[in-house]
Parts: structure tokens; sequence; C-alpha cells
């Protein structure tokens, strides 16, 4: 069974870099037929991709935040990490990893990550 569990802080003050670890179980993330993505939802909002890397360790990232982020990844320990840079009140979000092929199909738990001083 796949399994994903994100950790890391829950609070980042701003103007700080907050940095997140998803530990996979159950699948490799270096296989082939998946890739592995960030994702987010702020209070009252939607869904919002951040970013995702490939089996091959290439990465992409929501224009909106490239400047900002930075995904990368342990293959000696199946984990995946965010650095998100330069934090704002406005990064709070319940943060979430996931597997996907044609889309997501298995997700972490979410974690919640608050931006305050």
């Amino acid at each position: 069974q796949v399994q994903l569990q994100e950790s890391g802080p829950g609070l980042v003050k701003p103007s700080q870099t907050l940095s997140l670890t998803c530990t996979v179980s159950g699948a490799s993330i270096t296989f082939s037929a998946y890739a592995w993505i960030w994702i987010r939802q702020a209070p009252g909002k939607g869904l919002e991709w951040l970013g995702v890397i490939a089996s091959d360790g290439s990465t992409y990232y929501s224009p909106s935040l490239e400047s900002r982020t930075s995904i990368s990844r342990d293959t000696s320990k199946n984990q995946f990490s965010l650095q998100l840079s330069s934090v704002t009140p406005e990064d709070t979000a319940v943060y979430y990893c996931a597997r996907s092929c044609v889309g997501p199909d298995y997700w972490g738990q979410g974690t919640q990550v608050t931006v305050s001083s």
C-alpha cells in the first residue's frame, strides 16, 4: 500500500524559508510511471499545485511561485522535499504531497503551515 507522510515545522516566520519533507512508503520515487507533487490549500481557497519532481529528478514549478520554490529528493530515504522561500502570511495553508500518474492518486494527510511572527 502506498503511503505518503508530510513532515516539517508548523510555524514559519515571515521572510523565512518553509521546508517540508514527504516520506513515501510502498512505492519508489524513482519508478518511471510516477511523479511526485506538492499541492497546498489556503484557508477558504481551492487547491493550488506548487510543483513536481519526476522519477528522473527533473522538476517543474508553478509559474507564479517558481522564483521561490525548490523541490528536491533523497532517493536513499525515498523522500522528496519542498522549500518555499521568502514566505508571507499568504503562504499559510495545508500542504500536501501526492503521487501522480495521470493525476494525483495517493495523497499524504496534509500538514498545516502557518506563517506568522
